[in-house]
């Protein structure tokens, strides 16, 4: 009797090992999925960013950029057009180096990914294509419904030191476009949420067509209640046409700076 015991026990184990397996399985699947669908590694995308920030109170402030990128090689480039006084401030992107170059001083200085652009919630990384499949496993999945959208929900814990946010929960639709992100700090505090309504195709790919972002590390009572800073990113003309390759090199962005 004891033996039976012990074989259903085992059995009980193995058949739940299994179903993690698979479960660990299909998340990884989906995360493949939503990272191919924005990824356009055939090609070079360009685009036109509006960045508008709206401080907890009311002030606003307004970020144009040109949007250069080349996935195949894990480069970008970002030429600022507005506001005047930052016209012609750059970013350019090789591999993991990040430079920002200064047009008045004339002058690169080394920057980071995880840094805020232009002081909005909107970080330098987050010009770059999705790479969850890459840098994250899925540690817990569920089903919700957002919206309209029914989605599946998955929990994710970063695999190295380089992304922006060490956790990160998704809501992927069931055609695999991301539709929100809840990022969070590695003690689980929630620093930022980006809901994503609406994407463009692009060839066969899709970028984002609209994109709002609070912060919830910045924020103000104002009559009793809370208001947060709020980034609205708007993405315009995109472009699937073939740049050079000196596009992506310091010489073209001081170039273009002038």
């Amino acid at each position: 009797m004891k033996r039976i015991f012990t074989l259903i026990a085992l059995s009980i184990l193995v058949g739940g090992s299994s179903a993690r397996a698979q479960e660990s399985a299909a998340s990884a699947a989906l995360l493949r999925k939503v990272d191919s669908l924005v990824a356009f590694m055939d090609t070079d995308v360009s685009a036109e960013y509006r960045i508008e920030k709206r401080d907890p109170g009311g002030s606003t402030s307004i970020t144009v950029a040109a949007m250069f990128r080349r996935d195949r090689t894990n480069q970008f480039l970002i030429l600022i057009l507005e506001p005047v006084s930052d016209k012609g401030k750059g970013y350019l992107k090789e591999g993991d180096n990040l430079w920002l170059y200064d047009p008045v001083g004339k002058s690169f200085t080394f920057t980071s990914a995880k840094e805020r652009f232009q002081n909005s919630s909107f970080r330098n990384s987050d010009f770059n294509r999705f790479n969850f499949s890459g840098d994250y496993r899925a540690v817990a999945n569920s089903r919700e419904q957002l919206g309209k959208f029914s989605c599946t929900v998955l929990n994710l814990e970063a695999r190295n030191d380089r992304v922006s946010f060490p956790k990160v929960k998704l809501w992927i639709s069931d055609d695999g476009l991301v539709r929100k992100m809840e990022d969070y700090s590695l003690s689980g505090q929630l620093m930022r949420t980006t809901a994503i309504p609406s994407y463009q195709k692009v060839g066969s790919r899709w970028l984002p067509l609209s994109m709002v972002i609070v912060d919830h590390l910045k924020f103000r009572s104002i009559g009793g209640k809370m208001e947060y800073e709020r980034t609205t990113v708007t993405i315009s003309n995109p472009s699937l046409n073939k740049l050079p390759d000196s596009t992506y090199t310091k010489e073209y962005l001081e170039k273009v700076s002038r």
